[in-house]
């Protein structure tokens, strides 16, 4: 493993311009977000599928009062306001969803669709000799300052991020490089584009769109947005951010030409997730996305309320006095008032903090009956991350054996099935349930099949016992040491240095790593202290000390992987048919009587050759598992110690290192100090060009390392990149479809990352608060959140 602070694969980006920049959903909300190609054709695949529905109360608006504030839980301040910059966050997102263009949205279903208060029409309107689309504006859009929005906008921005102009730092620029030229139309209202070379994906373009006095300018753009928009154009403008209480303010902008925006003003609240619980428990918010903990806290509140149980009575049955029963409850009243007047002022004083106790979870969960939990999936999955740059892993079979010792459909259950929430595993790398590029291509690898996994490895050589054998090759006893004195004789006679010498340059050098050196702290081997791990000569068929060993032919392994190919290729090219792959049968081992057992006694079982500790050349198989050890990621580590469950099944051990949250994307995941870790990708609409990076081939660097974008599995083929080339460039939607279809097998057959489940979206909102949740995949529209009006006299004898 490469050493913390040295990475060993680099994350920039291969050419001049940088690709796009995706953000990791590491731990309690981080993820990617994937766009997909407009419009569907009848009959797609991903008509007929449908994940969890959204859960935001909607109401039309007339049925939404005009007026209030709406009190938004965020994890924290944005540090920049500009959304194309590496530290954009999600709370940049939001609030330029909120006062900037959208010329696209995402519907329900997490497919981009025109957005009619910016757009009257875009469309292609030549693909020869080079493709132009016509941007056709609403009449009535304007910035916040009055200005027209219009060409010179689209012009700012393209020059801004076309990668051209390195005086300007950005984080992205996908699609803005093809462009050739834009130039004003027949009327102000009316931007063409036209492209030096076809992209598929040019409905991704454009959003958010700044005004020029944001685009304009390289010193604009790199400081000037950071803090404070000079000019928005939505249903609300930005009036504050106040670092000292953590708001961001934003309110209505009067100058918006659309539907009026319901709420008079949104405030955005820096509330770190931790904390949220009692966040609401005091009222100081109306909507926040929520973990399960609190999620069941608010639940049993409602259960309360239902069941006609007051706070206090609440705190009795599962709160602070849930332990207090009538016995305690007597000898403590009798040491406050007896004799001992030191004991008695002791148990005084714990009586009333448990009763303040007491007071605060009743209040609170009196306050927590207010909200409802809305629930729906994320736009984003969880993946198990294998790093195939060195080591065990870069053996694709050993890649493909973790991936056939998982049993995904367990694992999405144990996360999703007790929220209520569909509990189907991921088939796609590149699209979620429901956007038109998806489509199930999970057959390339192949589901769970423990005999498959152990054949795979013992054609990669790892089998039980191997981690005692010596590599062939090795001399064996007084013959090496011989040899190895000789070595150190024939050195020290050419002043090579002593041993001594190189011990005194190792202790100064770990005193020079000092702090940054990787501590053991928080580690264990998964299976060490398992029986048979021990024994120094594996137990054979044959009895002890065979070391016989069961290894997979080579021509059997050989057709697993065209098996693999095979699966893929029929995906890639809709024809030919998978080859079934060998099985080879791992045999149990008998119990051996003890030399030294009395006569008669049993033989102490021996470990099924299917669960024993691996091992080649005199190594054991142990995979360095790195999982974030923060107080939101309790359901991460969870599926965690499945999974390494499941891999010991197989004979595989990990290594389970818990880590800060603040280190284990930066310091492991992207610096590639890690064999197998667990985070999340935010999906995306656009495929072809958002999830290039992430699954595009490392290549060697002029120093000898790896550039690898965003693919921190650095695993990576030339067909995948060529597939996303050519969806990225086909302008026929259905056929870009069906090659970024194809580029998913074979990312499934390469096993670089696992999708396991699609996460959960749970979110805390006031009981009268509508239009506003658990979204799921669709983008929320602004101007149509608020609260529920109250009903009249007359709507309510009309609903009894």
């Amino acid at each position: 493993m490469s050493q913390i602070g040295a990475p060993r694969g680099r994350t920039c980006s291969r050419s001049p311009r940088s690709r796009t920049l995706r953000s990791v959903a590491t731990l309690s909300s981080a993820v990617l977000a994937v766009t997909v190609l407009a419009g569907c054709s009848s009959g797609d695949p991903a008509d007929e599928i449908s994940g969890a529905a959204q859960d935001n109360a909607p109401a039309t608006r007339d049925k939404v009062a005009d007026g209030g504030t709406l009190r938004w839980a965020v994890d924290a301040l944005p540090t920049t306001l500009n959304a194309f910059q590496a530290d954009a966050d999600g709370t940049t997102s939001r609030i330029a969803g909120a006062v900037l263009p959208s010329l696209y949205t995402l519907d329900a279903r997490g497919r981009p669709q025109l957005n009619p208060d910016y757009l009257e029409s875009a469309q292609v309107v030549e693909t020869e000799p080079k493709q132009v689309v016509l941007y056709k504006l609403h009449q009535q859009a304007v910035w916040s300052d009055g200005r027209e929005i219009g060409a010179p906008d689209f012009v700012a921005q393209w020059r801004a991020l076309s990668g051209r102009d390195t005086a300007y730092w950005t984080a992205r620029n996908s699609g803005y490089e093809r462009i050739e030229k834009i130039e004003k139309g027949k009327n102000d209202l009316e931007v063409r584009v036209t492209f030096a070379k076809p992209y598929a994906d040019w409905q991704s373009l454009f959003t958010p769109l700044y005004p020029k006095q944001v685009m304009g300018s390289p010193n604009a753009f790199n400081d000037g947005a950071r803090t404070t928009l000079k000019a928005t154009a939505g249903p609300f403008l930005l009036k504050s951010v106040d670092r000292q209480s953590g708001d961001v303010t934003l309110v209505r902008n009067p100058r918006w030409w659309g539907q009026t925006a319901k709420l008079d003003s949104l405030v955005l609240k820096a509330v770190p997730r931790a904390d949220r619980t009692q966040a609401l428990a005091d009222g100081t918010l109306d909507l926040a996305e929520i973990d399960r903990a609190t999620a069941d806290r608010i639940s049993l509140a409602l259960r309360d309320a239902r069941a006609g149980r007051s706070g206090a009575q609440a705190a009795l049955a599962h709160g602070p006095g849930s332990g207090i029963t009538p016995g305690k409850a007597l000898r403590s009243w009798a040491l406050a008032h007896g004799s001992d007047e030191e004991k008695a002022e002791e148990v005084r004083a714990a009586r009333a903090e448990n009763q303040e106790a007491l007071a605060r979870y009743a209040s609170a969960q009196t306050t927590l009956t207010r909200y409802t939990v809305r629930k729906s999936l994320e736009p984003a999955y969880t993946q198990l991350s294998l790093n195939g740059e060195s080591g065990p892993l870069s053996d694709e079979r050993v890649r493909r054996a973790v991936a056939r010792a998982l049993n995904r459909q367990e694992l999405a259950d144990s996360v999703l099935k007790p929220l209520g929430l569909p509990a189907n595993p991921p088939g796609s790398h590149l699209a979620l349930e429901g956007q038109a590029a998806y489509a199930d291509s999970s057959d390339a690898l192949g589901g769970q099949d423990a005999k498959e996994a152990r054949a795979l490895l013992a054609d990669a050589g790892w089998v039980p016992g191997g981690a005692t054998r010596k590599p062939a090759g090795t001399k064996a006893g007084s013959e090496a040491d011989k040899q190895a004195k000789a070595e150190k004789a024939e050195k020290a006679e050419k002043g090579e240095g002593s041993g001594d010498a190189g011990k005194a340059g190792d202790s100064t050098d770990a005193k020079k790593k000092g702090s940054d050196a990787p501590s053991d702290e928080g580690l264990y081997i998964v299976g060490d202290d398992k029986p048979g791990d021990r024994h120094a000569v594996a137990l054979g068929e044959d009895g002890p000390g065979s070391g016989t060993a069961v290894l997979a032919p080579a021509p059997a392994a050989a057709r697993q992987s065209a098996a693999l190919l095979a699966r893929a290729e029929a995906l890639d090219t809709g024809t030919g048919a998978a080859a079934h792959a060998a099985r080879t049968v791992a045999r149990t081992d008998k119990g051996v009587a003890g030399a030294y057992a009395p006569r008669g006694s049993a033989a102490p079982a021996a470990v099924p050759r299917a669960n024993q500790a691996l091992g080649k050349d005199g190594k054991p198989l142990v995979l360095r598992f790195v999982l974030p050890s923060g107080p939101g990621s309790e359901s991460l580590r969870a599926v965690g110690d499945r999974i390494v469950r499941m891999l010991d099944a197989v004979g595989i051990r990990t290594a389970v290192t818990k880590v800060s949250d603040e280190s284990f994307f930066k310091d492991h995941v992207a610096s590639g100090d890690y064999d197998l870790a667990l985070y999340s990708w935010p999906a995306s609409a656009f495929p072809a060009t958002d999830a290039r990076p992430i699954f595009a081939k490392p290549e060697p660097a002029s120093d000898g390392s790896l550039l690898v974008e965003q693919n921190y599995s650095r695993v990576g083929t030339d067909r995948i990149d060529q597939l996303f080339d050519q969806a990225a460039r086909t302008l026929d939607e259905d056929e870009a479809r069906d090659l970024v279809r194809q580029a998913d097998a074979r990312i499934w057959a390469a096993a670089g990352s696992i999708p396991l489940y699609q996460r959960p979206q749970l979110a805390a909102a006031r009981a009268e608060l509508v239009n506003a949740g658990a979204w799921g995949l669709a983008a929320p529209r602004y101007q149509d959140i608020g609260f529920k009006k109250p009903e009249s006299p007359k709507s309510r004898e009309k609903n009894q």
